[in-house]
């Protein structure tokens, strides 16, 4: 996709409302364990449509912004701002005004770090297709206007009425245009690059903005930041593991499967019950936290696992998940067998799975297929089993 969408980023402001701090004014204050304007710099230079980047700044700030961009300044250009934002965004326009100017520019503010892709394509959309878009949301407040002693004057319907967000596109040329003539005619009160459009007579479009994209005002703004930003780089940590196990078929009259026992000509050999389908199990969960198998926990050399049921097995190793921050999410069972039928038992063996595990029954998969006669499955010399299992370990936040 090409990338011909412009972006001017404004971070020149001091923040006052933020409070003193050494870090720096709000853009530079670290959360998640970068600055600000790292991370907002970072969701922009990884959209696909965004090419050319100015970063307007403070005169003051040149050595805060390099430390603070670290590697992400190389295709960034570096503008120092005005007194007003009004004045550094049309020095960022004018930075652009090149030979090879852009067809669209975003305006952000740098200490919105939590706008989204999605959000910038509605933008970009909008922009190309009108001329001018901004995000915003409908007013939720009642809203009311005051007079100077602090007293209620009216009661403002909020009808139509929505609160601006950014970034804020248009096409590059009408909107440094507007803010030139802006500039000529002495005007300065104008508080987003959208009011300038509407005043230059340009269509603007509202497209749907995000509540997560909040503007950074306030030191509390700030730790909530810090605090939302860490729970977002938070990685959920599900963990799957596999078993697989198989076991020899010799004369007898049941065989043991996932807990059920199946009347059958033949039975299946082992030290336990056999039971390929929780051994592949047990083995499945023990891996999710690397501790080992099920001949390290219950070793066929020791005599008091001789003829045990497996499930015995299976609620041992998810006691060893759970004593490990692990919960089970699912369970998944395939016997390859020729003989017995298993479909007439499935329910009955994730009904039993889920009972040992803790799990509801549509979180618990038992599957059958047979060998097409092949290899010693095929010739009904043996069963085998293979078992997937997934756990969440820690809060899963």
């Amino acid at each position: 996709m090409k990338r011909d969408v412009a972006l001017v980023l404004v971070a020149a402001g001091r923040g006052a409302r933020a409070g003193h701090s050494e870090e720096g004014p709000k853009q530079y204050r670290s959360i998640g364990g970068r600055a600000v304007l790292a991370h907002t710099l970072e969701l922009f230079r990884s959209h696909p449509r965004i090419g050319e980047i100015v970063l307007v700044i403070h005169s003051d700030d040149r050595e805060l912004c390099q430390r603070a961009m670290g590697g992400l300044d190389g295709d960034v250009t570096l503008v120092t701002g005005g007194a007003e934002r009004q004045i550094s965004v049309r020095l960022g326009l004018e930075a652009l005004d090149t030979g090879r100017s852009p067809e669209l520019v975003l305006i952000h503010d740098a200490v919105r770090p939590f706008a989204d892709h999605a959000l910038i394509d509605r933008v970009i959309a909008a922009a190309e297709g009108h001329g001018g878009a901004i995000p915003a949301l409908p007013i939720a407040d009642t809203i009311k206007r005051s007079g100077q002693d602090g007293a209620i004057v009216e009661t403002v319907s909020r009808a139509g009425l929505h609160g601006a967000q950014t970034p804020q596109g248009f096409r590059f040329a009408p909107l440094l245009a507007a803010h030139t003539d802006a500039a000529r005619s002495g005007r300065s009160d104008f508080t987003d690059d959208a009011s300038i459009a509407e005043w230059a007579g340009m269509t603007v479009m509202l497209v749907e903005g995000s509540a997560g994209n909040v503007k950074l005002t306030t030191a509390q703004d700030i730790v909530s930041a810090d605090e939302r930003m860490k729970g977002e780089k938070h990685m959920i940590d599900v963990r799957t593991g596999n078993g697989y196990d198989v076991h020899k078929l010799v004369g007898g009259d049941h065989v043991t499967l996932c807990g059920i026992r199946i009347p059958h000509d033949q039975r299946l050999a082992g030290h336990s019950d056999a039971d390929v389908g929780l051994h592949a199990l047990t083995d499945a969960l023990l891996a999710t936290c690397g501790a080992g198998d099920i001949g390290d926990h219950f070793p066929p050399s020791d005599p008091q696992w001789r003829g045990a049921p497996s499930r015995i097995f299976v609620e041992k190793a998810v006691e060893i998940v759970t004593a490990h921050g692990g919960r089970v999410m699912n369970a998944d069972i395939s016997l390859i067998c020729e003989a017995p039928k298993v479909a007439p038992h499935r329910e009955a063996m994730r009904r039993m799975i889920g009972e040992m595990t803790g799990l509801s029954l549509d979180r618990v998969s038992v599957k059958a297929t047979t060998n097409e006669t092949i290899g010693f499955v095929g010739r009904r010399e043996g069963i085998a089993a293979i078992a997937t299992a997934s756990v969440v370990y820690g809060d899963g936040s």
